[in-house]
């Protein structure tokens, strides 16, 4: 099966065409890539819940760099800061126990941004209410555990019960790296592979899964908080044919997936890679890399250095420099385009794009506009070299 990124010009641009007049049909944003509703009048600043491609001054960046700094000054006790990790999925718990899959809207700019996503002759079923890179009611991502908005401040890795295997926080077992890979595995006869993470709830989840039914392509998800996963399967469009839906922490050195290794086309990481400690993201990404097919694609989007929500951190809410822990635990770190292209590009992939997404986000009713920053980004993994 072919994918939009290996189509000629031409195809893509009827792809785009359809999927832009859906868009337009419906009256959401542009589609554009990052979007294309432009702010040339400030008087205009309030007709809208979002403007694009935003232009900082230097006032502007420098007044941002000053209040991240002040932030930062008063950090949390390296001794307290353990329980950010051990007690992780006891606060996504608590979260999802009290906000079930109501909290986030479906991310149905998804397929705007990455139609890599799409096999070929599948359609974004509904591009109605896009608001861009971010769900429309409330900018937290929807994910969980290691790999949604959760983080861990500490570099220590959990050891596993048993040598055999390891548990997540309500015990259920996980295989070992080391456990022989299944003969056979849920959808291993599928042309075309895609690997969520992070995906809590599933607001990424159905989108596609609503997109590629029939197509022959298969969606695997996983999360660290097994609530979320649960309120995935429970979801009426959860199908057994299209998708697999399973508890996993991508910061477990030794938890394996249920395929084999250079078996996925496709890994969508919404702000996850935020949730973790600096400096274990690169074990991560190199970890999920070694899944992905020469030619796969990594797709990821997260949080921007100097977005509005770091720069509302109060004194004493910072783990180290841009790694912050909320109030309800949940921790985020804000990247630049070089760091990102470093995570990658160390992990063997190639840069298709890396982009900061610089736009305004305006409350009409307060009459307040906030910047927004988010990094977008898409890696290849390279094929080997022809043998001399």
């Amino acid at each position: 099966m072919h994918t939009l990124r290996s189509l000629s010009p031409a195809v893509v641009a009827q792809v785009f065409s359809r999927l832009s007049m859906r868009l337009n049909s419906s009256g959401g944003r542009p589609s554009a890539p990052l979007g294309s509703r432009l702010l040339t009048d400030p008087e205009d600043i309030f007709k809208h819940n979002m403007w694009d491609h935003v232009q900082w001054t230097e006032e502007e960046k420098e007044n941002a760099r000053q209040k991240a700094e002040e932030n930062s000054r008063v950090q949390i006790p390296l001794q307290e800061q353990g329980k950010y990790d051990t007690e992780a999925c006891r606060y996504w718990d608590k979260f999802y126990g009290t906000h079930q899959d109501k909290f986030f809207k479906d991310r149905k700019w998804l397929f705007l941004e990455f139609p890599e996503l799409l096999p070929l002759g599948a359609e974004s079923l509904d591009t109605s209410g896009c608001q861009g890179g971010q769900p429309a009611a409330n900018p937290q991502p929807s994910g969980s555990g290691r790999h949604g908005q959760h983080g861990s401040p500490t570099h220590q890795h959990r050891k596993a019960d048993t040598p055999g295997c390891q548990r997540s926080c309500h015990g259920e077992e996980l295989e070992n790296e080391a456990a022989t890979q299944p003969s056979s595995f849920p959808g291993q006869h599928a042309s075309f592979k895609i690997l969520e993470v992070g995906c809590g709830v599933g607001n990424s989840v159905f989108p596609i899964v609503n997109s590629i039914k029939e197509t022959g392509a298969f969606l695997y998800c996983c999360d660290f908080s097994p609530r979320a996963i649960q309120l995935v399967k429970e979801h009426p469009d959860y199908d057994h044919a299209a998708c697999h839906a399973f508890v996993h922490d991508i910061c477990e050195e030794t938890a394996s997936f249920p395929f084999p290794p250079q078996s996925l086309d496709v890994i969508l990481a919404v702000f996850v890679l935020s949730s973790i400690h600096p400096e274990r993201m690169q074990g991560v990404v190199n970890r999920l890399s070694a899944y992905l097919k020469h030619g796969g694609i990594f797709l990821f989007r997260d949080y921007g250095r100097y977005d509005f929500s770091q720069l509302r951190f109060k004194k004493g809410r910072c783990l180290s420099e841009n790694f912050y822990t909320r109030g309800d635990g949940t921790c985020v770190y804000f990247f630049t385009k070089e760091e990102v292209h470093h995570l990658f590009s160390n992990a063997g992939l190639e840069e298709i794009q890396n982009l900061e997404d610089k736009r305004l986000q305006v409350n009409r009713g307060k009459k307040v506009a906030m910047h927004r920053v988010w990094m977008q980004s898409k890696y290849r993994k390279l094929y080997p070299p022809p043998p001399s």
